[in-house]
């Protein structure tokens, strides 16, 4: 292992401008531990070498020259799911494998543009739809800490491509806790940006136009091993597409503190619809310990707290009513159908994803309108607290289970039982109102599994949410290293 191995992406690039080492030395070592781990953990499933190779040596002539960017010469990766010329962008369909996009993701040019080495595309789940990175055309990707249990998706590959030490940055994205959850899982950070923060253009499915414009309730964000990292990446990220006419420049504000003593923290160790294992909630409580021994304000209740229940339910018909839009037109008659004669003891939160598997422009509407209301509800909370910690998903990385339909799928729980698709629940508490949460490592299971966190911040206030975050990381240690890849 090289001194730089699992070295910040901020200390790599001191290193760099202090010209104790090159970027191909950087990327030579990435390569070489891609091609000693990955037919284990399969993590990266576009290798981009020969590219990168020749981008880091550019790197080091810029370098040489003065050129201070500052991602100069940093070998990174990006999910599968962003555009990246001359490599093919699937999303993990079958009928994918032989599309090349033209041009790059917006982001993976500005990426470039800060000096980035890409040297290759993490692994995804097929459609980006599932918590853990397995499909036809690449397989399963696997959990560094135990590679007999998922290291999430959907931008599982990487997560565990970070804590591989594949490079110290990579590019996910979120709908469902895509950047969140493989964080949680894999023990590194990772950020969901405010909605709309981020552009998406180039973060497209395989044939179809990269235009500009957002999917409802879907971001891009950063993921790292440290939260200084996300910090840098989302500068560089965030902004206007300059193809998008509404596009206009917003200047982040500034955190709202800078120590954890001036910090009003909501905790949240339990959901009305949902268990949380003990692992996860003892997770909670390391972070909630240092919050109060650092002399934050801490609540664990607040009649300001918009109703999770309600939360619940609305970004479940939301969310399948962004992603029914796309089913085929068997598959669209055949639920709405069956919607028509829904079974009275269907699980609430099963009932609410099929009726948004079909819902019209109409029922649409009026949900939008109960979203903003919510909006306005958070608005109000974050004038009486500036953060919220809660859980990413009831329990730490479970096993592979590739069983065929997600929706029979359950989870264990500790000595509960739970269906799959609920575990939507802890990620839609940000997602529905659009609001920036930070995917932070808050210990390990007894049986050495990573456990995280996510704190929530205000509407636009991502720095508020992120140097919280940064706190509690000092305090708590951030990543540990999987046992086999330190050395």
């Amino acid at each position: 292992m090289s001194d730089w191995t699992y070295a910040s992406a901020a200390e790599t690039a001191k290193a760099l401008a202090s010209k104790k080492v090159s970027s191909v030395e950087l990327t030579q070592q990435v390569i070489g531990r891609i091609e000693r781990f990955d037919k284990t953990l399969n993590a990266v499933c576009v290798r981009d070498f020969d590219r990168a190779l020749e981008a880091a040596r550019a790197a080091d002539a810029a370098i040489a020259k003065g050129d201070k960017r500052p991602l100069l010469g940093l070998p990174m990766t990006i999910k599968e799911s962003f555009n990246l010329a001359g490599t093919p962008t699937t999303w993990g369909f079958p009928h994918g494998k032989d599309y090349i996009p033209p041009e790059d993701a917006l982001a993976v040019t500005r990426v470039k543009s800060a000096g980035a080495v890409i040297v290759g595309k993490t692994n995804v789940p097929q459609a980006l739809a599932d918590w853990q990175s397995y499909n036809a055309v690449y397989g399963a990707s696997n959990n560094p800490y135990d590679v007999s249990r998922t290291p999430g998706g959907s931008s599982g590959g990487s997560a565990a491509a970070l804590a591989a030490g594949y490079g110290s940055l990579s590019l996910g994205s979120d709908i469902g806790g895509s950047l969140r959850v493989p964080a949680h899982f894999c023990g590194v950070t990772a950020h969901k940006p405010t909605w709309n923060l981020a552009p998406s253009r180039g973060q497209t499915p395989p044939f179809l136009p990269a235009l500009p414009g957002d999917i409802d309730l879907a971001v891009i964000g950063p993921m790292a091993r440290n939260v200084g990292d996300l910090v840098t990446v989302l500068d560089i990220i965030a902004g206007p597409d300059p193809l998008d006419n509404g596009a206009f420049t917003l200047a982040l504000p500034p955190a709202r503190h800078e120590s954890l003593k001036d910090f009003r923290v909501l905790v949240l160790d339990s959901h009305p619809l949902s268990p949380i294992s003990n692992a996860v909630a003892e997770g909670v409580a390391r972070v909630e310990e240092v919050l109060r021994k650092g002399g934050a304000k801490v609540e664990r209740s607040s009649s300001a707290l918009p109703d999770l229940v309600e939360n619940g339910k609305l970004y479940m018909r939301l969310l399948l009513g962004t992603l029914g839009a796309t089913f085929p037109p068997d598959v669209y008659a055949n639920v709405a159908e069956m919607v028509k004669t829904l079974d009275p003891n269907m699980p609430t939160l099963a009932a609410e994803r099929f009726r948004g598997m079909v819902m019209s422009h109409r029922d649409w509407f009026f949900d939008d309108a109960k979203r903003r209301g919510l909006r306005m509800q958070w608005r109000a909370f974050f004038q009486q607290f500036d953060a919220v910690v809660c859980p990413v998903l009831p329990t730490p990385a479970f096993p592979h289970d590739h069983s065929e339909n997600a929706a029979e799928r359950t989870l264990k729980v500790d000595d509960k039982t739970m269906l799959y698709q609920d575990m939507l629940l802890w990620p839609g508490v940000a997602t529905l109102p659009g609001l920036p949460a930070t995917a932070i490592p808050a210990g390990f299971s007894n049986d050495g599994l990573p456990v995280g966190v996510q704190i929530i911040g205000p509407w636009f206030e991502d720095r508020t949410p992120l140097m919280l975050a940064a706190l509690v990381e000092r305090e708590l240690g951030g990543f540990v290293a999987p046992k086999g890849y330190a050395d």
